[in-house]
Order: C-alpha cells, then structure tokens, then sequence
C-alpha cells in the first residue's frame, strides 16, 4: 500500500494532525459510556479492515493515532479507518 501526502491527507480530514508518518485526533464525549460505545463501533470496523487504530481512552476522551505500520506511513486505509471515526462520532 503506498502513502500519501501529508499535505493531501490534511485536506481531507478536518481536525486531524500529525507527521510524515501518522495522524491524530482526540474525540471527546459525554461521559465514558459514549466514548467506549464509540470505541466498539470502531473496533468492529478496524476488525473488519484488519486495520488496528493506536488509542487511549480516559474517561470521557479518545486519543487516536493512525499509521500504516507496513508502509511506514499514512496510507488509504488510515483515512478510511477517519472517515469511519468522524462519521462514528457524529451520530
């Protein structure tokens, strides 16, 4: 899988920072039954993709890393695995 652009990936995904080699974004919700029902969801999805997102939860808050270890950057699956977390945490 190639990497993209940092520059292009910032353009498409709104609020995500990062690197060469990663994005990231913290998600914060009511309280810690939203934010770990928003982490489920996910799971699922990254399960499905075989693409497991680094993150942390506290409370009420989800700090996310994506990369794509095996190319050694930011790839498609990264941002289809955001697009999946903003839409996630929208509804």
């Amino acid at each position: 899988m190639e990497c993209l652009n940092p520059k292009d990936v910032a353009e498409r995904l709104a609020g995500w920072t990062g690197g060469d080699d990663f994005i990231t974004k913290v998600f914060k919700f009511d309280d810690f039954v939203q934010a770990f029902g928003f982490m489920t969801r996910i799971a699922i999805i990254a399960e499905k993709m075989d693409h497991h997102p680094e993150w942390f939860n506290v409370y009420n808050r989800v700090d996310v890393t994506l990369t794509t270890h095996d190319a050694g950057g930011v790839t498609q699956k990264d941002v289809t695995l955001a697009e999946a977390m903003e839409a996630a945490a929208s509804s």
